[in-house]
């Protein structure tokens, strides 16, 4: 799992479209945490500010073709105006060149808002699965919230 690796040390901040590419390059890639990209166009706020945080370094050791990732905490702004968190796989090449959060105040702002907001799933079932293409979890399996 790449523990000898250490972490990027920064909080990254992306706007909608960026969450929306980075899902669709981790579907690409066959990683195994991401959401469904119709889900993200359907429930993210489109001038929302999201946020990843660094958890692990994933690697893939029986597919040679996928390149060591970060496994980042995401904090997804809804357009209903509340906040989800999920996980997202990264590559290095796409997580690089995205911004960081500036002040270590915001930093600590958004640690707080990942303590408090409920996972996609948890939000879909209070929400009554209504918006909910599946989304991907562990190893990929696609989980259908009922609704």
């Amino acid at each position: 799992m790449g523990a000898e690796r250490p972490l990027p040390r920064e909080v990254k901040v992306i706007d909608s479209a960026s969450l929306l590419r980075l899902e669709e390059r981790a579907g690409d890639l066959g990683l195994s945490q991401r959401l469904d990209p119709v889900w993200v166009r359907a429930n993210a706020a489109p001038g929302g500010s999201h946020y990843l945080w660094p958890f692990l370094w994933h690697t893939l050791s029986h597919r040679s073709d996928v390149p060591d990732h970060v496994r980042w905490e995401l904090l997804i702004s809804l357009r209903t105006g509340g906040r989800v968190v999920s996980w997202l796989d990264v590559v290095p090449d796409d997580f690089t060149p995205l911004p960081s959060v500036t002040s270590r105040e915001e930093g600590r702002q958004v640690r707080r808002l990942f303590g408090q907001a409920p996972s996609v799933r948890d939000w879909l079932l209070r929400e009554g699965g209504g918006a909910g293409p599946a989304v991907t979890g562990v190893a990929g399996r696609r989980v259908r919230v009922p609704g």
